[in-house]
């Protein structure tokens, strides 16, 4: 009778042994395709960060621009004021 609950319980930890196998294989391979995941989408981040940046620094550009026109219009205002002023 011991003999038979031996075999019994050798049997199960062998297919116990081989579903922890298996399962650490699968285990593993998802573990790879998650990082290729997030090294994708990483890349992903970094390009939209670039962007964001390009813009951030054209807007900066612009808004210098902007100020200079304006500042030119009101120089031209009061020129032109000037010119047309009556005595």
């Amino acid at each position: 009778m011991e003999t038979n609950d031996t075999g019994k319980a050798e049997k199960f930890f062998k297919e116990f042994g081989k579903s922890m196998d298996q399962f650490l294989v699968e285990l593993k391979e998802a573990g790879t395709r998650v990082e290729g995941n997030m090294q994708e989408r990483y890349e992903e981040l970094k390009v939209a960060a670039e962007k964001l940046k390009k813009e951030a620094e054209s807007k900066e550009r612009w808004k210098e621009v902007e100020a200079s026109l304006k500042k030119a219009g009101e120089e031209l205002n009061n020129a032109v004021k000037s010119a047309f002023k009556k005595p």
